[in-house]
């Protein structure tokens, strides 16, 4: 199972318009891990969904 955390981010800018993103952060669907722990994070879609492998597991699917 992912864990995710998400922020979103509420800006301003000139004549009043406001723009809202949010941001996640990316973890291998396998083993959790993530970009600080120094594996690259592609994202390949499934009959399921889109799902995010580190560099380790997405050979494997």
């Amino acid at each position: 199972m992912m864990k995710m955390q998400s922020r979103t981010i509420l800006e301003k800018i000139n004549n009043n318009h406001e723009i809202q993103s949010s941001v996640t952060i990316v973890e291998c669907y396998v083993c959790g891990k993530g970009l600080a722990d120094g594996h690259s994070i592609s994202a390949k879609t499934l009959s399921n969904g889109i799902v995010l492998f580190c560099d380790v597991h997405y050979s494997m699917q």
